[in-house]
């Protein structure tokens, strides 16, 4: 087990235990078309796993064709459909909204495509049970994977090193979709992305200085293509756009410094071989190349002033931020304070097939404001 980063909010101690009776927590699985392997899916999700007192199963069927949902229902588990497909970035944010107002204190995601074994959902959610960790994330171990080409297992492993600069964690598989949020976790983070949450999630996280552990796990065979992407440079593309995206966001500085840098050292070359040329007398027409010294300035100059304006509306995202986690704590409850590690007793709410519920002593303290 790896602990890719200890910050000030590490997992809430469940000492919330011994006052509000027990972990409840949430397997979550999006799908779309998945019918031929959402029943093994959910059949291998353990009804049990010591430390939980509440296993919950939840489907969020987004927009499929087939029988997805009819199967999900048929395994008793709480079902959310989309009339049409929304991304599994939203299928994500939607299984978080409905699980955080069921009173869930960790939510699992794993897939219905039957590549994770679901046995070791008990080993992934362990370190928050401990509370050694905010998230936990399922190391594929890429490098085993007999289907995986040569070149896809370097890509997974440049993506997992890009992704851990921009977040400055030390993760092996930051593309594994096998994870586990503790309710704090969720209160903190927010997905705006419209691709895959895996990666905005941990560059979130890093900046937030949540604890993250990489659990190793081993992978079911291949039993189709990705629908995610058509392709892996459809993946590369859509995955480094999500990484820029949220590098900009989060780490502002970073980017636009880098940028001012390369600009500005280039910018300079052409204006110092211009002097040395002159000072050994050997100026010729050099107009053309102090031209695009000049522009190489000009870029390296707005790159600097979009790094200052980029760190003023962090400091103002910062604050959004805070006002939604005030806003997730007063529909779902209080969240768990990471000064004092203590749990609030939190307002549940009652199950809903398919409904996004709010608690509703929430909904009678709105309708009385």
């Amino acid at each position: 087990m790896l602990c890719s980063r200890c910050g000030g909010g590490v997992a809430e101690s469940w000492q919330r235990l011994t006052t509000l009776g027990g972990v409840k927590v949430f397997v979550q699985v999006p799908c779309l078309d998945e019918e031929a392997t959402l029943a093994t899916v959910l059949e291998s999700i353990p009804t049990s796993v010591d430390g939980v007192d509440e296993l919950h199963v939840l489907v969020i069927d987004d927009g499929s064709s087939d029988a997805t949902a009819e199967i999900a229902r048929s395994h008793g588990a709480h079902v959310i459909s989309h009339a049409r497909t929304m991304g599994l970035a939203q299928s994500f944010r939607d299984g978080v909204d409905y699980a955080l107002a069921q009173g869930a204190d960790i939510v699992v995601n794993t897939d219905g495509d039957n590549q994770y074994r679901q046995e070791r959902i008990g080993d992934l959610i362990a370190p928050l049970l401990r509370g050694e960790a905010d998230i936990a994330i399922g190391d594929r171990q890429t490098h085993t994977i007999a289907h995986f080409s040569p070149f896809k297992k370097t890509m997974q492993r440049f993506g997992s090193w890009v992704v851990n600069k921009a977040a400055r964690t030390r993760l092996p598989d930051a593309a594994s979709g096998f994870r586990a949020y503790s309710r704090y976790a969720l209160y903190r983070l927010n997905i705006v992305t419209q691709f895959s949450y895996t990666m905005e999630t941990i560059i979130q996280a890093g900046d937030k200085r949540l604890a993250i552990v990489s659990i190793p796990i081993d992978t079911n065979a291949k039993t189709r293509e990705s629908r995610l992407f058509g392709s892996m440079f459809e993946h590369m593309a859509k995955s480094a756009q999500a990484i820029l995206r949220a590098s900009i966001m989060y780490r502002p500085w970073g980017v636009f410094a880098t940028l001012t840098a390369i600009f500005g050292v280039i910018g300079l070359i052409p204006f110092v071989r211009f002097a040395i040329l002159r000072a050994t007398g050997n100026d010729g027409n050099h107009l053309q190349s102090l031209i695009f010294g000049t522009i190489m300035l000009v870029g390296a100059g707005l790159s600097l002033a979009l790094g200052v304006l980029s760190d003023l509306m962090k400091t103002n995202r910062i604050l959004t931020e805070q006002m939604l986690e005030r806003l997730k704590e007063r529909q779902y409850g209080p969240a768990p304070s990471p000064a004092t590690h203590a749990w609030a007793p939190r307002s549940v709410a009652q199950p809903h097939d398919g409904v996004l519920a709010e608690p509703e002593p929430e909904r009678e303290r709105a309708s009385q404001e």
